[in-house]
């Protein structure tokens, strides 16, 4: 029953916020239009998430090979209880504060590697919004993806540095709090109250996390359009965001649900696509024993291959919706720049709202 009324009280604000919003709403639809053309007519940026992926797993190889010397320099044994696992003891400080360097620059060079791919995606939305006018409808302008590796690489690498700083020391607190927290729950016994206090930390920290990720995203879309440095950025793409809040809001939400609906839609279809060969086409059902380890395998790697792709369009939601607000700020509510798919539906829902006054 208390479960029913919160989804009803829920229920009851969203359609609130969806009757009182409902022109943030249309806005946040429209750029999310907006966002699929800039991806269908830009293919080449499919390219950009899928080279730092790359790039981030040669990090992470080069990565274990410098942190297995660091860790060699100790004395390793056997445990006592599982002969297969070892015990680390630290023989001096100074290793244990090189292996704990190690560690924080593991989280902030891969946040580097993937702010990378993430700030470049936003430059090409940015110059796809701003390259098209609403007054050269009959031509639409392409994104300057090369640019955004330019700007990425050299006029904003400091920047991003900046914002994966900060997002590595979030991650790097989370690790030393799991590793604190673990032992502590171990100490006690498994006492239930160690284990909710633990769990409630952890969630406070992936809050955090989700927080600080956020405004940095922010940050970039504000800094692809303005090309400010970080903290400037930043605190007015902050700004940007309580103004429109509720247009960003609606935009990310829908954004994430497409993004999730995709995800497991993939997914799903590809393991029963494998299913489907393994069993009707080959055979194969008969001739092992289980069918679950490569459904497993198959499903990983599809969700990843799914995660590298949606994750343009959730870049590319946030950096236009930055360029629909800073264009409406800049000319009096009426947007100037952007696709001809935007204005279409901006033009369609101001004849509708002029045609609703005039009958009233």
């Amino acid at each position: 029953m208390a479960l029913m009324i919160v989804a009803g009280l829920l229920t009851f604000l969203f359609a609130c916020a969806v009757i009182c919003g409902r022109k943030s709403l249309q806005t946040a639809i429209d750029v999310i239009d907006a966002s699929a053309d800039y991806i269908a007519h830009n293919k080449r940026v499919i390219l950009v998430p899928n080279l730092h992926f790359l790039l981030n797993i040669i990090v992470v190889i080069v990565w274990l090979f410098g942190f297995a010397a660091v860790m060699s320099l100790n004395e390793i044994k056997a445990s006592s209880v599982i002969p297969q696992k070892k015990d680390v003891n630290f023989k001096e400080k100074k290793y244990f504060y090189a292996a704990m360097y190690m560690i924080f620059g593991f989280f902030w060079i891969t946040a580097f590697v993937e702010y990378l791919s993430r700030f470049i995606i936003i430059v090409g939305a940015t110059t796809y919004y701003f390259n098209n006018h609403r007054d050269r409808q009959d031509e639409e302008a392409s994104a300057e993806i090369c640019y955004g590796f330019t700007c990425a690489y050299w006029y904003h690498p400091g920047s991003i540095a900046m914002g994966s700083f900060i997002i590595a020391v979030v991650r790097f607190i989370k690790f030393i709090f799991y590793h604190l927290a673990k032992q502590a729950v171990k100490r006690s016994g498994d006492n239930p109250m160690v284990k909710a206090i633990a769990a409630c930390g952890m969630c406070c920290l992936n809050c955090i996390e989700k927080i600080c990720d956020y405004l940095n995203e922010a940050a970039f879309c504000y800094m692809a359009v303005t090309g400010d440095h970080f903290f400037k950025a930043a605190w007015n793409g902050f700004l940007l965001n309580m103004k429109h809040g509720l247009a960003f809001a609606f935009a990310n939400t829908i954004a994430k649900v497409f993004m999730f609906v995709g995800k497991v839609g993939i997914t799903v279809t590809n393991c029963f696509t494998l299913y489907a060969i393994m069993k009707y086409v080959r055979g194969d059902t008969e001739e092992v024993s289980s069918i679950w380890g490569p459904v497993i395998v198959v499903a990983i790697v599809s969700y990843i291959a799914a995660s590298l792709f949606l994750s343009l369009f959730e870049e590319a939601v946030m950096a236009l919706l930055t360029c629909v607000c800073v264009d409406m700020d800049m000319n009096n509510g009426e947007p100037v720049y952007g696709p001809a798919t935007f204005h279409d539906s901006y033009n369609k829902i101001k004849e509708d709202g002029e045609k609703a006054n005039d009958m009233s």
